[in-house]
Formats: C-alpha cells, sequence, structure tokens
C-alpha cells in the first residue's frame, strides 16, 4: 500500500501539539525524531524528554487530499506550518526490508549469531539462531556484542547463569550452547518472555534448562554467572540484587553501560566484585569481575524495588 509522509520541523515545545492534531487529522501513526544530532541517551525512569529541535511526521494513506489535510492540522493548531512538507513513501515490505539488512554475526572463536531466515555460513560452528521478535538483543548492539564475546571466553561447562533482562534470551541461549548447564531469564516485559521461550525452542533448548520469569516471580537461587545487558541506572539500584543472586566466588558481567558511566556503576559493586579490565566498544562499556565476598544486608534487599 502507498503511503505519503507529512513532515513537521518544529520543537520541543510544539511538537506533542503537532503530534495530537496530526492524529486528529488522519495520520495512520506519528513519529518524533532527534532534529539536530542531540542524542538523548538515558532518561530518567518515569521521563520521556524531547528534543530541542524535533521532527514530527504523519503517516497518511495516499489517497488522501493533501491540501485539505494540511488545512486541518493548520486549523487544529491555529497556526501555519511554514517547516512542513508533504514526501511519498515508497511501497515496500519494511519488516522483510529489515530482515535483509540482518546478517550472520561473529561474536566468538566459535560463535555465531545467525537470523533465523539465513543459512549459518559455519555450520560446523555453534550458531545461535535468532528471531528477536519485539524484543531487544539481536548481537548487533555493542552492549549484547560486548557480553557474547565474554561469554564465548569464559569456561562456561557445568555453570548456572541468569540472564537478567534477557530480551530475547540472545545471552542466556548462547551460554547454554557455549556449555552451561542450566540458565535463567529474567525481564519486566512479557514480550521478551515470549521471545526467549521462542529462540529457546528454535535453538533445540528444552524448555527446563532455560526457564524465564518476570523478576518478581524468578526463584532467589544464585548462579555461577549473573550477566545484566539493561542500562546503568537500572544497574546502580539493583546493584544489591545482582550480586546477591550471584554465588560468592561467581562471575558477574553488567552491560549497556556508557563509557562516562563505568564508574559510577563499579562504585555501586565494588565492595563486593573485584573488576577484571573494562571492555569498551563504541562509548558502550563492559564491566565483568568475580563476588568475592558476603553482603551485609539481607539478601535481594537494595536499590528501589524490583526493576
Amino acid at each position: 500500500m502507498p503511503w505519503l509522509q507529512f513532515r513537521v520541523d518544529t520543537n520541543r515545545i510544539h511538537a506533542e501539539k503537532i503530534e495530537e492534531a496530526l492524529l486528529l487529522a488522519g495520520a495512520v501513526s506519528v513519529s518524533l525524531q532527534d532534529n539536530a544530532d542531540q542524542p538523548i541517551l538515558e532518561p530518567a525512569l518515569g521521563e520521556a524528554p524531547l528534543w530541542d529541535q524535533t521532527r514530527v511526521t504523519g503517516l497518511f494513506h495516499a489517497e488522501i487530499n493533501t491540501a485539505a489535510t494540511e488545512a486541518k492540522v493548520a486549523a487544529l493548531l491555529s497556526a501555519p506550518l511554514p517547516n512542513a512538507h508533504w514526501e511519498q513513501l515508497e511501497d515496500r515490505d519494511w519488516e522483510r526490508a529489515w530482515m535483509s539488512h540482518y546478517k550472520p554475526i561473529r561474536c566468538g572463536e566459535n560463535l555465531w549469531i545467525c537470523p533465523s531466515w539465513c543459512q549459518p555460513p559455519h555450520p560446523e560452528a555453534i550458531n545461535l539462531l535468532l528471531d528477536p521478535g519485539l524484543a531487544f538483543g539481536t548481537g548487533t548492539h555493542p552492549t549484547t556484542f560486548l557480553c557474547l564475546q565474554w561469554l564465548a571466553e569464559e569456561p562456561l561447562q557445568s555453570r548456572s547463569v541468569i540472564d537478567f533482562g534477557c530480551g530475547s534470551g540472545i545471552l542466556g541461549i548462547g551460554a547454554l550452547l557455549l556449555g552451561a548447564e542450566r540458565a535463567m531469564g529474567a525481564d519486566i516485559d512479557p514480550q521478551a518472555l515470549i521471545a526467549s521461550r521462542s529462540n529457546a525452542a528454535r535453538n533445540g533448548i528444552d524448555p527446563e534448562r532455560f526457564p524465564v520469569y518476570l523478576p518478581e516471580q524468578m526463584p532467589r537461587e544464585p548462579a555461577d554467572i549473573l550477566l545484566a545487558n539493561i542500562l546503568a541506572g537500572p544497574l546502580m539500584e539493583l546493584s544489591c540484587k545482582l550480586i546477591d543472586l550471584t554465588r560468592i566466588g561467581g562471575r558477574i558481567c553488567l552491560s549497556g553501560i556508557l563509557a562516562s558511566q563505568a564508574q559510577q556503576v563499579k562504585a555501586a559493586y565494588r565492595q563486593h566484585v573485584a573488576f577484571d579490565e573494562d571492555r569498551e566498544r563504541a562509548n558502550w562499556v563492559r564491566l565483568s569481575g568475580t563476588r568475592v565476598r558476603q553482603m551485609r544486608q539481607a539478601p535481594l534487599r537494595g536499590g528501589r524495588g524490583d526493576w
């Protein structure tokens, strides 16, 4: 189906009003994006910040009367739209277009992440077949790649693993394929749990070897290895919980951290974790280390509640 886009260049003050006007004028969807290379990397919990210069784009069916639609938007706003224009959107299958750009990725000496619709380039290697669905985690993002690299270098035989913030299940499944005895996933998004179960089945993983839970429902059993690829804020808030989910002498791997945030995150764990050398990729940092001592407070109390 052909589509038209109506793009309006504006600022943070007017962006939400324009979004509402586009929807009332018949837009099928509206997107807001940075219009001046001003990334918002990690908003505070509950915040939905906008950029100083924001582009608001409404998607319309191609058969609409563009002049009448533009006039309706202007009337709803009680103002003209000088920085606005229409564009024809190429008619294409967007899901397949995305799939065509997602290629197998080598994450270790013998570990490949392969889209489920692609033939593995090296069938003799350990190939994790993945269809992320609506969940985060394809191996392409530096934070996930750094964790997979770490897993490929760790001795995993007979180890137990917790993948906290499991997303697509990529880290827990990767650990199992690399030799871990069992793994457990946890995520606040029910869609992530569905994706994790589906990807585990796609890789021939018995559901009993990789159960997944909402965080408040997961068993409180410490593992030999804990992975948490989330964001710096939650990693700091949940430090007590994540430390306590790692056995004494166990290994911990934290990701989703910008280079500028690494020391803050380390400070939340340093009394209980002996850190390895940091690893960085595209301004994202992976922290890993060994839990070295017992915590003084009661188990799993810490931070500001469940993630």
